[in-house]
This record gives structure tokens, sequence and C-alpha cells, in this order.
């Protein structure tokens, strides 16, 4: 489940505060950044959220989603995840799963995270923008957009002749260390954004 996001129009651009790059992940201020971004997010909303992480294990490049999810649930994550190693969201489910969660919440705030492909300079990026990701896009596999917000790391680069190869060549080790780094960016904004979302509630 895969986006290339470098191909857009200026209007499209990511604000710097929105994207950090795996040079920097290892600095607590990069995290810290993307963190306070999400947390804004999700206190602007009074909805429901819920965590969609797209992809599957059969693909080492697309497994950054379900093992993000898997990660999300262990740290006990205060939203409802949906897209593990041992349940994973793909092509052939995704679609059952969106209306599942439909019918589950009230016009929910769904925030995804996603592997994506992009120049090979750009490899470890992590950024978050505003609307709906298209799954599949990169691969000619494209399926229906979805989320209100979403979350990508770029793990490998696009071969425009071969995407599919270039998911299956990814490196394992780069997706272990950006999930581990998209989970705790996930993890500090949520719980601080479950109890600025409890305070004004109550």
């Amino acid at each position: 489940m895969w986006s290339y996001i470098f191909k857009r129009k200026n209007k499209d651009r990511i604000e710097s505060s929105n994207i950090m790059s795996l040079r920097k992940a290892t600095k607590e201020a990069e995290i810290e950044k993307i963190s306070n971004t999400l947390k804004e997010v999700l206190c602007q909303t009074s909805k429901e959220i819920v965590f969609l992480c797209v992809g599957t294990d059969r693909s080492t490049g697309d497994s950054l989603g379900p093992m993000v999810g898997t990660m999300l649930k262990e740290k006990n994550i205060p939203f409802p995840v949906y897209g593990t190693l041992e349940q994973p969201v793909h092509a052939l489910n995704i679609k059952k799963i969106i209306k599942d969660i439909h019918k589950t919440y009230d016009e929910p705030f769904i925030f995804g995270i996603d592997a994506c492909l992009g120049d090979e300079g750009k490899i470890g990026s992590v950024f978050i923008k505003e609307g709906a990701f298209i799954p599949g896009n990169a691969v000619n596999n494209v399926l229906p957009s979805v989320g209100n917000y979403h979350l990508k790391a770029i793990v490998n680069y696009l071969d425009p002749l071969s995407p599919v190869q270039s998911l299956n060549s990814t490196r394992l080790y780069t997706v272990k260390i950006l999930a581990e780094i998209v989970t705790e960016i996930i993890i500090k904004a949520a719980f601080d954004g479950k109890n600025l979302q409890n305070d004004r509630v109550t």
C-alpha cells in the first residue's frame, strides 16, 4: 500500500514542521516536533479517532503499517487500531475493514499509516499530511481513498519500471527503525491528545 508523493503541485508542499528524515530521527527534538504537530491534529477533532495501519507482512517494504499497528497495540494506545502483523489491512480486505469502521463508529476521524516509495535521497523521511491517501497507487493497484489525515514513511526508492521489486527489496532493518520512530511519534501525541480531549469533555 504505497503512494509516491514527490511529484505534486506546489500548493501541496509539506510544511517543514510536518516532515523529518531518518538521519535526524535519532534526535529527540525532531520526534518531538512532528509529534506535537500530530497532537494538534488529534486535538482538533471531537470525533472518535481510529488508526488505520495499511500494509502486509508478505512484502518487506509494505510491512511498515502492520508493524506500527502491532507496536501501538503493545503500548496500549488509547484509540482503536486496525491493521497489525496478526490481522493486516491490505488490498484484499481494506474495503470491508473501512465499512466495518464506519459501522462501528459514527463519522470517525480516520488517521492512516502507510509505507511509500520516493526519491532515493528521501528514504527515511516521515511526513504527516491532511486528507485521504490512496493505497496501492505506486504499483497501479489503486484502492479506495481513505482517511482524514495520514502519516507515511518512505521505505525505499521508487523504480518506475518495477515498483513491486522496490518494495520486495526493501531492507527489513529500515522498516523496523522507521516503525519504531513512527510508533514513538504517535504514542507521544496520542496520550497527550487523549488527555486534552478528556479535559475538554469534563
